[in-house]
């Protein structure tokens, strides 16, 4: 029996009809004009607000053993997201065409940054690629430097679009600008970041329909590359050296990887807690930055770990969806670099915490404490809100809208 009548009417109970009436109201949804913005701002607001909340958590044992309240880095961390979270709602009203005029302006302020930190800049775990700014506060130049490549890039590549086919025009000038970028970051001891700005900048190349034996050429170069920065360096040798033989240096290279797993494994389906972690009392190091994702795995179990895994794909879903549907070519390529930047960071960080890629040493994007990591991206994610609703069938959907709204008021 699949239907029970009730006074005429059929409720349909078969499971394969309900799934394709719930598949066809998705389809629905994510026809909306506006559900590319939703989902956008969505997925980024709810990993921020979960960031925020896992730092505090992550982070009061080192804050109380530092500052002397368990509550210091927290307070910093909330503050970066509510400057942040004005920083995107401003650079969402902006227009497309601000962007491109800013692009050389960005570019320019970075390149001085970048070559001032390696003058003027602080220490810290070995990179010298921090800038003190006021009090307990210091900028990282080489996270800036991502979102200046991707409008930079974007606007020379979109200016350029129909010259493309040349070789010439393809690589030049992006490919030595974004190397100098490269060996000033690596010039600081910022492997990590170094990567980034390369995966970006390939993103974009992707995007704007680049042959693929390019990404073959540059993989060989970027492998030789990787290779002789992790022999010249005995720190990344030993990293690497504890990815391939996980387990052969447990008190040593591999004690940040293995006490993040257990961490993971110890929290099971639904985790021991909020707060409850017993990692974050010192035998996890940077428990709060690059390795919070333990921390979520300890305290909200699998279904966290979960949880923000389908996070980072909807927000990836929608800026590659806006990538690939737009007209406008720097749209297109500035929507690949973001998307490129946010999806190979989480990659490359949820990889290592795992074992499954050597410890680059990158944040969680929107979720690891720090205010140089958490700005950037947040203004990159304001700009592709500002694109989403300057789509012309979401402006239709926005006067719509607006003129019900006034309606309303009457």
């Amino acid at each position: 029996m699949t239907a029970i009548d009730h006074g005429g009417d059929q409720t349909t109970a078969d499971p394969e009809i309900l799934d394709r009436r719930l598949s066809g109201r998705i389809k629905v949804l994510l026809a909306h004009p506006l559900s590319t913005y939703y989902l956008l701002i969505g997925a980024s607001m709810l990993l921020l607000v979960l960031g925020v909340i896992m730092v505090l958590s992550a982070s009061s044992i080192e804050s109380y053993r530092v500052f002397g309240s368990a509550y210091t880095l927290a307070q910093r961390q909330a503050m970066f997201a509510v400057i942040g979270v004005i920083v995107m709602i401003l650079a969402a009203r902006t227009a497309v065409v601000l962007w491109r005029k800013i692009s050389w302006l960005l570019l320019i302020i970075t390149l001085l940054l970048l070559i001032l930190v390696l003058f003027i800049g602080v220490e810290v775990a070995g990179q010298r690629n921090w800038i003190d700014l006021f009090g307990p506060f210091r900028l990282q130049p080489s996270e800036f430097a991502k979102f200046a490549l991707i409008v930079w890039g974007a606007d020379l590549l979109s200016r350029k679009s129909h010259l493309l086919s040349n070789w010439k025009h393809l690589l030049i000038p992006l490919l030595p600008v974004a190397g100098l970028m490269m060996v000033l970051v690596l010039l600081e001891g910022d492997f990590g970041n170094a990567f980034m700005l390369a995966a970006i900048t390939c993103g974009m190349l992707f995007a704007i329909g680049a042959p693929l034996r390019l990404f073959a050429l540059i993989a060989g170069l970027g492998a030789l590359g990787v290779w002789l920065l992790t022999i010249a360096a005995p720190y990344r040798m030993d990293r690497f050296s504890a990815w391939l033989s996980p387990g052969n240096d447990r008190l040593g290279a591999d004690w940040q990887v293995n006490q993040g797993q257990y961490a993971l494994g110890t929290g099971g389906f639904w985790g021991v807690g909020l707060g409850a972690s017993r990692e974050k009392w010192g035998a996890l190091p940077e428990a709060h930055t690059d390795f919070i994702f333990p921390v979520i795995g300890e305290e909200l179990g699998l279904v966290g770990t979960l949880a923000v895994l389908g996070l980072f794909a909807i927000l990836a879903f929608a800026i590659f969806r806006l990538s690939r549907t737009t007209s406008d070519a720097f749209v297109r390529v500035a929507a690949a670099g973001v998307g490129s930047w946010i999806v190979v960071q989480a990659i490359l960080n949820i990889g290592s915490v795992l074992g499954l890629l050597p410890i680059t040493g990158v944040p969680l994007p929107l979720v690891s404490y720090g205010g140089s990591s958490l700005l950037p991206i947040l203004a990159a994610i304001g700009m592709l809100l500002a694109f989403t609703r300057q789509e012309p069938a979401a402006r239709t959907a926005l006067r719509r809208k607006s003129t019900a709204m006034s309606l309303r008021r009457r």
